[in-house]
């Protein structure tokens, strides 16, 4: 069983507020305005147990955990852990992929390369026989021939 008790402000404990003519606690009068703001320094924020300057940014975030409810905090996790998730197993894809395609370009592209050069360094050669053939032929037309037709020793 529950039992309720009310419990009396220090302020009202010791004045009791009168009512008005129309029973009305509150009033607009400017004096009993000012009466009620001047109670404003009260003995729990002078005498304050709470420590500002060493609290870190991430306890006070962790102390905002209570206002979020429960599902949306469920919610949120759920996301931010598949999309981390998902973003974790397509770097991993994508660093799997680029040592398989490097690794064929180096085992295939390497050999290839070397080989066409090598074919284009032939062929640069034989034009270049190609042309001193034929300056020798318009410097000595028939030398040629003869050197052909005659013995070697």
């Amino acid at each position: 069983m529950v039992r309720l008790t009310e419990v009396e402000d220090e302020h009202f404990a010791q004045e009791k507020p009168q009512a008005t003519k129309s029973n009305v606690l509150l009033t607009s009068d400017d004096e009993e305005e000012e009466d009620d703001y001047t109670d404003t320094e009260s003995e729990i924020s002078d005498d304050s147990d709470i420590e500002l300057e060493s609290e870190s940014f991430a306890d006070r975030l962790s102390a905002l955990q209570d206002i979020i409810p429960p599902s949306a905090r469920r919610t949120f996790n759920t996301t931010v852990s598949t999309v981390t998730s998902l973003t974790k197993s397509s770097i991993t894809f994508s660093g799997k992929a680029l040592w398989i395609i490097s690794t064929s370009a180096f085992l295939l592209g390497v050999p290839w390369a070397l080989a066409y050069a090598e074919e284009e360094q032939y062929i640069q050669l034989e034009r270049e026989q190609g042309m001193i053939r034929g300056a020798n032929e318009m410097i000595a037309p028939g030398a040629e021939e003869n050197k052909e037709a005659q013995p070697s020793l």
